[in-house]
């Protein structure tokens, strides 16, 4: 008899809550994805070494002294101790959209490729969320742009609106028609 461990991938919002932006892009930690894949940071982060040439610039990057203090407060490790003991002694790697989908090719577990399909589905649905914010961005500006001229029009219209709804000073004026013959002047 054999068993069969199920794999269990996280949930949705575990793997949103662990995308950052960092120099404008989305971006994900390696200790997060560590996590995520179910092998220890040092694993990860061997593995990218040892294929380096598969993780330019846009794929990866190491995170400056500036932006790791930052990020550190952002995720609330003031204790340096604590801090080494969490895997943050190092700056560490974050990787783009494209940078995790290069990380299956070189995690081959079963677990890394069913997250890295999943992490992969995400970042698709953010885009296609920010892409339909942008054209409804876009409709309400061109709305915007085409009634700005209307303005003078419309004030226009309730001048004369207003002159048609208040009595007119001339009210001394001949009456225009026919008349019987018992009406005077």
């Amino acid at each position: 008899m054999t068993t069969t461990t199920q794999l269990i991938t996280p949930a949705e919002e575990t793997i949103i809550s662990k995308i950052y932006l960092i120099r404008g892009q989305k971006v994900m930690i390696d200790r997060d994805l560590a996590n995520l894949y179910g092998v220890e940071t040092k694993q990860l982060k061997r593995q990218v070494k040892r294929n380096i040439d598969r993780f330019p610039e846009d794929f990866m990057f190491e995170l400056s002294a500036e932006e790791f203090q930052e990020w550190r407060s952002q995720i609330g490790t003031s204790n340096s101790n604590e801090g080494d003991k969490m895997g943050l002694r190092y700056a560490p790697y974050v990787f783009t959209e494209q940078g995790v989908a290069m990380l299956s090719s070189v995690l081959n577990s079963e677990r890394a490729i069913k997250v890295n399909i999943q992490i992969m589905r995400i970042y698709t649905k953010m885009r296609e969320m920010f892409m339909t914010n942008q054209e409804i961005l876009l409709k309400l500006e061109q709305l915007e742009n085409k009634t700005a001229g209307y303005d003078k029009d419309i004030q226009l219209i309730f001048k004369y609106l207003k002159q048609l709804i208040t009595p007119s000073e001339q009210t001394n004026r001949l009456r225009i028609g026919f008349r019987r013959q018992d009406e005077k002047d």
